[in-house]
């Protein structure tokens, strides 16, 4: 398969565009039909000897394509359709496109492509494990020496396994309608320990313990009920063996596989956690009749989309050494989550003390002692709250959030200490959109769980678990700089059952921080105890992508502005930056806007911010339209760079807007307690005044919108003010009373929303009705003097599509100007193409109609396609 011309062309352009040094080019208008020359660049991979990075280019069109290049002599090798890229021992690299499997040797060039391959393996030990179909479809696992080349070859294999440490294998085969499950050394493939063969059951569920020193798998039968669970240890080469007829089995429970209660092995070697149900369980009830009893803990739609508690598989211990077996969780108890040495369970129950209105009620907590299987009460009607829960890693301590301080508890002592509560320091704020306020974090602890590691508005904070002693390990709050930690490895929260697992970080070796400044600029900086956050780099764009090896003599990032593509830079730790691929190098030969930060204040002289989008080709004689976009926190998108595409999910793109000759208006909103629509019609107003007295914009042709929570409140804005000509409201909320008593996608109802996160009404509408009706759009319709247009997917379970029914009928009634736009097929964003593009279009119709006077547009004139 070929690179595609257009991404060839892509590497020429620097080399051609500018042939006599400072020639001034000639900018031109870009036009639709070249909109798909634009992709996004992603960051993924650098190697170990921090000389390579693997970087993917994805494009619209789906022509997306892995490069791996030189950092230092730019040599470039391609791979269109390339994902899952590594690095191996040797200078191997590795990817797949498709179902094959592309294999490069760094230092000489040499490729090569081994097709058919359904799953591959590196080992740090120099081997490359694949599995591969034929002809007859058969699969084959051959394991390949990276050094040598030497391939060894096991035919029939269904499924594999490699070990954490890479040193071993297990695979299960079947010939004949006969299966087996067997272990290999993956440097003596040859020496083979088979567990069984000739079995007429599979083998599932196949499980390394973490450091490899241990793998567990499950016998599946017909009948769950005969399903035997198996442990085989690697340092005494044991192997145990558990079924439900064992004697010390619970009566009526079976062994079975489950994806959220997977087998794990502790580091001893001496537990083993698994999937348990009863026969009750298996037995799937299906009814046409839904009973909705005001007596339930949960309505029947959460109770259907969790699944059902009773239903659901619990979790059971096994101790091999000692023929022991427990059953941890139960319908009383069945939310668990584990200490690191799984010495203790931290046992709950979801539904405790529901019914309530909030996204997730409290719980009381237990503890669960595994040795003796005591169990104790630790925390009473405790917020539930995966940020803020979290056991060391460790596991000799779990640490909480409780009345605005961090706690330890000490299972061993059995002691509760409030860590935070002589620091004076805030350790909660505004971190979250459409939530006021939520914990800063726990990134992790210091080695052997010497100190918790916490962050606040700014700064890093390391505290002992006595809290005995304290530090501050940055000085953002000075100089008004968030920094945060960057754990390139960890890219989404990891969970061992219903818990988190929370990183380890040594403070005796260098550690790369983010960091992020109240003035837009944003960057990297590098810190050690002794001269504590040095910068690396930071500037006026938007930085991330963070990437780095083990040796950590250089950190990889992306950089962007809203006017210049992004680009990726490797930076050492005497702040030498280097640019080794800048994307969308075309961008140059066409005009752009630009980007500003302003600065305005509400009618409560708050400080806020906002960012002004210049149009493409701006003159300054002139006066522009503008319109004005918003949802909640907007400045923080003061640098990205948005390529000109109609495949917007939510309709709108400021790059669209901006080259279409409009100023674009991002205010950040900030909003006050029983007061969300009137706060956010007082932030709009107060940044949109800011923009005019600027003496730039047409103040009789500003256009406001907003998509969701943004819909909201453009649609109850343009009730409080005149000041904008035209206005979309999409996927909006009309009616906050008919909202409160719905019901949201995961089932549960929408009333969480009002308590104390979105609205933050802090009460229902029986509570504080005059609250509900003055910040309400719908209520308030009557005063609209803004054309509208609505629009919303006809199958958005993020907001049910009756909200804009309802403002539209009510727009119709008071005779004002409106259309509303219903999508088949699509949900709260749209997902085909085709649908992004209308919608991208109408939307800059709408506004040139009004705010350009372009009345060539029939559907608007006439309702007609």
């Amino acid at each position: 398969m070929q690179c595609p011309l257009y991404l060839v062309l892509l590497f020429i352009l620097p080399l051609v565009a500018c042939p006599l040094w400072g020639q001034v080019v000639q900018k031109k208008v870009l036009s639709p039909d070249e909109y798909h020359f634009w992709g996004e660049v992603r960051l993924e991979k650098i190697s170990h000897d921090e000389k390579w990075a693997v970087y993917n280019m994805e494009y619209t069109s789906g022509n997306d394509t892995l490069f791996v290049q030189n950092i230092e002599k730019n040599t470039t090798y391609a791979f269109p359709g390339g994902e899952n890229g590594s690095f191996a021992p040797n200078d191997i690299f590795v990817c797949r496109s498709g179902d094959n499997l592309h294999i490069l040797n760094l230092k000489t060039s040499k490729k090569e492509t081994v097709p058919n391959v359904m799953q591959y393996s590196l080992s740090e030990t120099g081997y490359l494990i694949y599995l591969r179909t034929n002809k007859n479809n058969k699969k084959t696992l051959e394991i390949r020496s990276m050094q040598s080349g030497s391939i060894k070859k096991i035919n029939d294999v269904t499924s594999y396994l490699m070990s954490p440490d890479g040193k071993n294998l297990v695979y299960t085969t079947l010939l004949d309608n006969r299966n087996a499950i067997a272990l290999i050394s993956i440097k003596k493939p040859e020496n083979i320990k088979w567990f069984q063969q000739d079995s007429r059951e599979k083998f599932i569920g196949l499980t390394w313990q973490k450091e490899g020193n241990a793998l567990a798998f499950i016998k599946q039968y017909d009948d769950s009920k005969e399903n035997i669970l198996f442990l085989y240890n690697l340092l005494n080469h044991e192997l145990y063996n558990l079924s439900a007829s064992d004697i010390n089995f619970p009566e009526n429970w079976s062994i079975v596989n489950d994806t959220f209660r997977k087998i794990l092995i502790s580091e001893d070697l001496q537990k083993v956690f698994f999937a348990v149900v009863t026969p009750s369980a298996l037995i799937q009830q299906e009814s046409n009749i839904e009973i909705w009893n005001a007596n339930d803990k949960w309505i029947y739609p959460v109770d259907k989309f969790q699944g059902s508690i009773e239903k659901k598989s619990k979790l059971g211990l096994w101790q091999p050494t000692e023929s022991k077996v427990n059953i941890i969780t139960s319908n009383e108890l069945s939310s668990v989550m584990l200490t690191a040495d799984m010495k203790y369970a931290i046992l709950s129950n979801p539904k405790e003390y529901e019914p309530q209105f909030e996204i997730e009620g409290p719980r009381d907590y237990y503890i669960l002692n595994l040795k003796t299987f005591e169990k104790k009460l630790i925390l009473e009607k405790h917020p539930y709250d995966l940020e803020a829960l979290n056991p060391s890693p460790t596991g000799k301590y779990l640490a909480y959030f409780k009345e605005n301080n961090w706690w330890v508890y000490n299972p061993a002592t059995d002691a509760h200490t409030n860590i935070t509560g002589s620091t004076g320091i805030k350790f909660k704020g505004k971190k979250q959109e459409l939530v006021p306020e939520s914990v800063y974090g726990n990134p992790g602890w210091t080695q052997k769980d010497n100190e918790i590691i916490l962050y606040d508005q700014y700064d890093i904070w390391a505290i002992t678990p006595n809290g005995s002693n304290f530090r501050r390990l940055t000085k953002g709050r000075e100089q008004q700089i968030q920094y945060r930690i960057i754990n390139p490895s960890v890219n989404y929260r990891k969970l061992v059952y219903d818990g988190p697992v929370v990183e380890t970080f040594d403070l005796n070796k260098k550690i790369f921080l983010r960091a992020k400044g109240n003035d837009g600029k944003m960057g990297c900086f590098r810190w050690d105890k002794s001269s504590f956050e040095k910068r690396i780099v930071y500037l006026d764009s938007y930085i991330d992508q963070f990437k780095y090896s083990e040796k950590r003599n250089k950190i990889f990032y992306r950089e962007q502005k809203f006017d210049m593509p992004p680009q990726l830079v490797s930076s050492n730790n005497s702040s030498l930056s280097v640019s080794f691929f800048k994307s969308n190098p075309q961008h140059e030969k066409y005009y752009w806007g630009k980007s500003e930060l302003i600065n305005f204040k509400n009618s409560r002289y708050q400080n806020l911010k906002a960012v002004l989008l210049y149009p493409a080709a701006y003159d300054p004689k002139k006066k522009y339209p503008m319109i004005v976009n918003i949802y909640q926190g907007k400045a923080d998108e003061l640098h990205l760079y948005q390529n000109p595409t109609f495949a917007n999910e939510g309709g709108f793109n400021v790059t669209l807007m901006t080259l279409e000759g409009y100023f674009v208006l991002l205010p950040d909103i900030s909003l006050i307690y029983q007061s969300p629509g009137i706060s956010a019609a007082d932030c709009v107003v107060s940044a949109t005044t800011a923009v005019i007295k600027k003496g730039i914009v047409n103040s009789a042709k500003i256009g406001l919108m907003g998509h969701s929570f943004g819909g909201y409140e453009t649609a109850f804005t343009i009730t409080q003010t005149p000041m904008f000509a035209a206005a979309i409201a999409s996927g909006a909320i009309t009616d906050l009373i008919s909202l409160y008593y719905s019901v949201g996608r995961s089932g549960n109802p929408e009333m969480w929303r009002f308590e104390s996160e979105q609205w933050n009404m802090g009460g229902s509408p029986h509570d504080i009705p005059s609250s509900y009706h003055a910040n309400s759009p719908l209520p308030n319709a009557v005063n609209i003097q803004s054309p509208l247009l609505l629009w919303s997917g006809k199958n958005d379970k993020q907001v049910d599509i009756h909200q804009s029914l309802e403002f539209y009928l009510a727009m119709r009634r008071l005779k004002k100007k409106s259309i509303m736009l219903l999508y088949a097929d699509e949900g709260h964003v749209f997902t085909k193409p085709d649908n992004q593009k209308d919608i991208t279009i109408r939307m800059m119709e709408w506004f040139n109609y009004f705010l350009k006077d372009d009345h060539s547009y029939s559907w608007i004139n006439k309702g007609v396609q």
